[in-house]
Parts: C-alpha cells; sequence; structure tokens
C-alpha cells in the first residue's frame, strides 16, 4: 500500500502543533476502530505488532521498536499504535491527580531541524482517567505496556516518594512495565531528583511496593524503570550507574529531551524553553547510553530513546548497547513508514 502520511503530515504541520497532535490521536483510534487505519499506515490490518520478538526485563516484546512516553499522555491510542507496528507502547506521563499543564502555546516544530520542543508539563487525566481510558484503548492490543509516571507540579520534591508510589500501586494492575520520570525539564525541580542517591532511595521504595502489590496481583511482576536525561555531567551518569546496578533496577531509558539549544542556536524558536527532541538530539542521546551501558551492571537493559529518525539511528542505539529503542519526533517527521525502516534495519 502507499504511504500516505507525507500528505496527511502537510495538512497536520498547517495546524497549530497541539491541535495537530489531539487531532492525530483522535484520528487513529477512530480510524483504527473503523478499520481502516492500515490503508493509512500501509500495513496490514491487525491489532497487534509485528512480530520479532525479543524477551527484555523477563518480558516477552512483539519486537524491538516502541512509542515514548509523551505522544499518548492519556492512553487514548495504544490499540491504534499497535496497527502502526509498536511492539511495545508507552504512555503518560501520569501523575496521582489530573493536571492541565503548562500554559499554551507549550509545543513547537523546527521543522528545518526535524525537532520538536515541548513545554507541556504533564498534561494528564491522572490515575483514574488513564486507567479508564485504557478500558477502550488497550483491550485488542497484544504488545507490551509500558506506563509512565511522575509527580504532581504542586508536590514538594521532599514529598516526591508519596506521588511515585501512588501511581506504580494505581497503575500496577494495568502495566507490564512502569518508568519513573525524574528527567523531565518541564516541571520546575524534577530534575533536581536525578542525583544517585535519590535514584537509589525511589528505586529501593518502588521495589518495597512492588513486593507488597504482587500477592495481591496473582504474583505478577512489573518491572521498574528510569528515564534520564541527556544533560547530565560524566561524573553524574557514573554516579547514575553505580546506583542502577546496585539497586537492581530492571532497566533504564537513555534519554529524555534536552535543554541544550547549541544544534538549532540559529533557529527562532530556540530561545522557547522546554525540552527539545528529534535529530538534533540524536548523537547526544546515543553518547549518553554508549557510556552507561560501559558503566552499568551488563545485566541491566537499556532502552534507546531520543533523535531516533531513522533505521540507522535505531542500529546506532542497539550497537550502543540497547535493547530496545523508542521513536516519538521521528514519528512525528516520518509517520509509520519509520517503524517499518526500523524494523528491517535491527
Amino acid at each position: 500500500m502507499p504511504d500516505l502520511y507525507p500528505l496527511a503530515r502537510k495538512l497536520l504541520f498547517a495546524m497549530d502543533a497541539e491541535k495537530a497532535h489531539h487531532a492525530t490521536l483522535s484520528m487513529m483510534s477512530t480510524a483504527k476502530n473503523c478499520g481502516f487505519l492500515p490503508f493509512v499506515t500501509g500495513s496490514s490490518y491487525s491489532p497487534n505488532p509485528v512480530e520479532s520478538p525479543i524477551e527484555v526485563m523477563g518480558l516477552k516484546f512483539p519486537n524491538r521498536v516502541g512509542l515514548a512516553a509523551g505522544l499518548d499522555k492519556a492512553g487514548t491510542a495504544v490499540g491504534a499504535f499497535g496497527v502502526v507496528g509498536f511492539g511495545h507502547v508507552e504512555i503518560g506521563t501520569v501523575t496521582p491527580r489530573p493536571q492541565p499543564g503548562n500554559d499554551k502555546p507549550r509545543l513547537f516544530r523546527l521543522k528545518e531541524h526535524h525537532a520538536i520542543i515541548n513545554r507541556m508539563g504533564f498534561n494528564n487525566p491522572g490515575i483514574d482517567g488513564m486507567l479508564k481510558n485504557l478500558e477502550q484503548s488497550k483491550q485488542d492490543f497484544s504488545g507490551i505496556l509500558g506506563i509512565n509516571i511522575g509527580k504532581n507540579k504542586d508536590t514538594p520534591n521532599e514529598d516526591y516518594l508519596n506521588d511515585y508510589l501512588a501511581c506504580f500501586e494505581g497503575v500496577y494492575g494495568a502495566a507490564d512495565y512502569v518508568t519513573a520520570n525524574l528527567s523531565s525539564p518541564n516541571t520546575a525541580g524534577l530534575r533536581d531528583l536525578q542525583s544517585a542517591d535519590t535514584c537509589r532511595e525511589l528505586i529501593t521504595r518502588l521495589q518495597q511496593k512492588r513486593d507488597e502489590l504482587e500477592p495481591e496481583h496473582g504474583n505478577k511482576h512489573v518491572p521498574i524503570v528510569i528515564k534520564i536525561a541527556p544533560d547530565l555531567s560524566e561524573d553524574a551518569i557514573k554516579g547514575l550507574a553505580a546506583a542502577f546496578s546496585e539497586s537492581k533496577v530492571d532497566g533504564v531509558i537513555t534519554t529524555n529531551t534536552t535543554i541544550d539549544r547549541e544544534a538549532v542556536s540559529v533557529h527562532e524558536l530556540a530561545s522557547e524553553a522546554g525540552g527539545l527532541s528529534g535529530a538534533p538530539l540524536t548523537a547526544k542521546a546515543t553518547e549518553i547510553l554508549a557510556l552507561l551501558r560501559s558503566e552499568m551492571d551488563p545485566n541491566i537493559p537499556i532502552i534507546g530513546s531520543g533523535g531516533v529518525m531513522s533505521g540507522t539511528d535505531a542500529k546506532a542505539k542497539i550497537d550502543a548497547g540497547a535493547s530496545l529503542v523508542q521513536v516519538y519526533s521521528g514519528l512525528i517527521y516520518r509517520g509509520p513508514a519509520l517503524v517499518k525502516e526500523i524494523l528491517k534495519t535491527v
């Protein structure tokens, strides 16, 4: 089937970025439910991801390619992304209570750089709202579901554990794995929680909570993953690698968006606050991945995210030590064809 996304992208890029974002999720879900999403994606109809299985964190992933958190924040289109071919979908970030996020405008395209700046601020429907959405969107999805959790904006950093534990308990029954997001630049003070000591404390407390929850959920074991920023110093990454190794975290995602603007400094939107993603992040995120891989227990898997814009980018992350890869901005610029390209490459 022909790739219709370039035409759709022209229409979407003529719209405000955030309106286009929500319109895309709505159209994907509607198209899936009506059975014609494959005509847009160019794939054979199936709610199930393309099969090229790999076991990571004790879970059988249908393939190595996943959707990064941030695109489907509310969990409304999980099944639709399965049709696109994703082996895993990570939704969120979700917080204990609903919150609207930061003031608009808060999402910007840097087309010349194949990049995006966002300062969304964990806008989400809260745990209860997300779980309600999943009742519809997940019911025929056979891939792996990750749920990305964070703290509410008005929760002081000293009380951060309460929010992460509440989220973990709330989503435990629905998630195949849970990612603790300490690395978004769009919630004031959140990145201050990325210290080795804080991460070690968070992982230990989540593991203790998991020990309590497992018997309540039929001995279901939910892996715990930490997502880190690309703007950490080499010493900080080495410190985190030691903390991850000592605490035996189940997995790490490298990386979140960057606050560095060097690669887009000439762009008129470069001064917009928020996290930069897309092609300018590609090399930096892969470097962080390789450093963490060299310093961390080799038995702890890494999920490579940040600037995966092609099959070559995905392979570079696998070669650097990633077990899985995730895309977000690449999907915005390339569409479903990117997923197929990565699947052929890795």
